[in-house]
């Protein structure tokens, strides 16, 4: 691992909770994949139909990849920026721009924009929706989100294992945000949930 990369790494650690970890990272992810699927079978806002809940199988995964999460520095748009995003039922959603993570992946430097709703007042969860070359193979066609919790020091664990569909995948009555342009990653991302086989 190179050197500059460790140190932020480090930073980030000490920043979001310290070095010591309760457990390893992929049991950390395998429970949390786990509550995901307890979720879609047994909570009353599940997106699964009532009716199949009992039988809805657990969700599936790429196989966690720590290269997958990686440190990100958000930089905050100062101004309202508001974009008509559009979303799965042909509508459109309005979304307002907090800012840009900048992040390195697979050696090169990248950026996804982080949103709020618009008339959202509470800038504590950051909404990044993202697409990427598995769409429409692996993944599903309309993209996959990512959501934060805002940090006071601009520094995020940005991390794609913890990637997830758009509830309308599951249920068509949902209206989903479909990711921008400027959200659109021209690699593959195989980290998070994915289509089953």
């Amino acid at each position: 691992m190179q050197p500059a990369r460790l140190c932020i790494l480090l930073l980030l650690s000490v920043v979001l909770g310290g070095c010591s970890r309760e457990r390893p990272y992929t049991e950390e992810i395998g429970a949390w994949q786990a509550e995901k699927d307890q979720f879609m079978r047994r909570a009353s806002d599940s997106p699964v139909p009532e009716a199949q809940r009992a039988t809805f199988p657990p969700l599936p995964y790429f196989p966690v990849n720590e290269e997958y999460r990686v440190p990100a520095a958000l930089k905050v748009i100062s101004s309202d920026q508001i974009l008509e995003m559009p979303t799965s039922t042909g509508q459109a959603r309005k979304m307002r721009r907090v800012g840009t993570l900048a992040f390195t992946l697979k050696g090169q430097p990248r950026t996804l924009t982080a949103f709020v709703e618009a008339t959202e007042a509470d800038l504590r969860r950051l909404f990044v929706p993202f697409a990427d070359l598995t769409n429409g193979s692996e993944t599903y066609q309309g993209g996959r989100y990512i959501d934060l919790d805002r940090t006071a020091t601009g520094l995020y664990d940005l991390d794609f294992n913890r990637a997830y569909h758009p509830f309308c995948l599951y249920n068509s009555t949902y209206d989903c945000p479909v990711p921008p342009r400027e959200n659109r990653l021209v690699i593959p991302i195989r980290a998070g949930e994915r289509l089953g086989a």
